[in-house]
């Protein structure tokens, strides 16, 4: 969808794009405060910012609790979520044009005028156990968090989140509001028909009843490599496994599309040389791998899962095809192909208003840059095969690697499967 984006910084501190897309039918936000896990006051209280993230929706200055907040929120089909990372609280809504200014104001109200009270928290601490529990299932929710552990991130993991639940009281979840919803600490991004708008949008984004407050910074951790992990369940019937390469620096844009043709070569599709050769053999229904780059760090992930009696088969293959790429032998073919797959998955992701904000929201909120969706063909074109093979090399060559899995072998074998993964 053709638009326009136009930063701006608002009278309170504020700041965000305005993504204007002719014609649209639909008006989408994204409000982000820099409020997650990492600056809840402390461990004891990890699941705070998760809390307060779900009682954003309840009782506040117009509404007596989440019910008649929600009745009056999605009675023309308008719809809101929220979420919660190690940086951010993020809240979400899309609706449709003609109520627009209607649904911001209640934005506004269960925002920035939210009634914090005990029997709410009551019934969201109740709530966000039972999500957590329901992770706990999820072998590759279980792991990843070990993962960033593994590498020398100071997080929780998942039962040790569970365990904060029971600590958090309303003064706490008083406090981690007042000191991080504030209008320095926001960053937003609003996407639909801006033309006609804009100045009116900006009079209720700056009469929002926000103290001023300090833009957090995100916090550096000190990265460094570990031994394998070994998640024991007894009931687990293969090798759920994740490992991470790590170099410690943000990836520009044009990096990462440069990764991501290095993850479609190798991961991509039926004839890529790990997943597709793995099929071939019988030796993994699935598994992918993806580049993730935040403020200080990027992660070149792994995942997949496996059977124990094809695991070491899968594992050398893993690490053949991995230093096949490091020295530089991929072919003009598939880099050519991965290049051409990247450029039809780019025209395939902006056919909404939502994803127009979600792809600026992924690296505005975290390091604050505009890459314009237009450019997006260019830097995939100027994409050239021996950077991806030098970035590839960083990796690899940095020391910094995690590996995890959730099974019910003995850790030896683990302790021997992450011995493969030698660059």
């Amino acid at each position: 969808m053709k638009h326009s984006v136009e930063e701006i910084t608002l009278k309170n501190g504020a700041k965000g794009l305005l993504i204007d897309v002719p014609n649209a039918s639909v008006m989408a936000t994204r409000i982000q405060f820099r409020a997650g896990m990492m600056y809840a006051k402390n461990h004891d209280v990890y699941e705070l910012p998760h809390l307060v993230e779900h009682l954003a929706f309840g009782a506040n200055a117009k509404y007596k609790d989440e019910q008649e907040f929600e009745a009056e929120f999605t009675k023309n089909g308008a719809y809101h979520n929220a979420w919660t990372s190690d940086v951010s609280v993020c809240y979400e809504t899309e609706c449709a044009d003609f109520e627009w200014d209607r649904i911001m104001e209640l934005q506004k109200v269960s925002i920035a005028e939210p009634r914090f009270n005990e029997e709410e928290l009551k019934s969201e601490k109740a709530n966000v156990r039972s999500e957590l529990t329901g992770y706990m299932n999820d072998y590759y929710r279980l792991l990843w968090p070990r993962v960033q552990q593994a590498v020398g991130e100071d997080i929780l993991d998942l039962p040790e989140r569970l365990k904060t639940i029971s600590n958090i009281e309303l003064k706490d979840i008083r406090e981690h509001y007042r000191r991080t919803h504030t209008a320095k600490n926001m960053m937003f991004i609003i996407a639909g028909k801006i033309h006609g708008r804009k100045h009116k949008i900006i009079r209720e984004l700056e009469s929002w009843p926000l103290k001023e407050g300090e833009k957090f910074e995100i916090p550096l951790a000190d990265l460094h490599s570990s031994e394998a992990v070994s998640i024991r369940r007894k009931d687990a019937s293969n090798i759920t496994f994740g490992f991470s390469l790590v170099t410690p620096r943000h990836l520009d844009t044009k990096e990462v599309y440069a990764m991501n043709c290095l993850n479609h070569i190798l991961n991509g599709t039926m004839n890529s040389r790990i997943f597709g050769k793995a099929r071939k053999r019988g030796l993994v229904y699935g598994m992918g791998s993806a580049t993730n780059s935040n403020a200080h760090s990027t992660y070149w992930d792994f995942e997949g899962e496996v059977n124990e009696e094809n695991a070491e088969e899968l594992f050398l293959l893993i690490q053949h095809e991995l230093m096949e790429a490091l020295n530089g032998e991929v072919s003009d073919k598939d880099f050519e192909a991965a290049k051409q797959y990247a450029l039809g998955r780019f025209q395939m992701g902006a056919q909404t208003v939502g994803q127009i904000a979600d792809y600026y929201a992924e690296n505005y909120f975290t390091n604050e840059e505009v890459e314009k969706y237009d450019n997006v063909p260019n830097l995939i074109k100027d994409i050239d095969k021996s950077k991806m093979i030098e970035l590839a090399r960083e990796f690899a060559g940095s020391g910094i690697k995690g590996f995890v899995t959730v099974s019910s072998v003995e850790k030896a074998v683990i302790s021997s499967l992450e011995t493969k993964l030698n660059f």
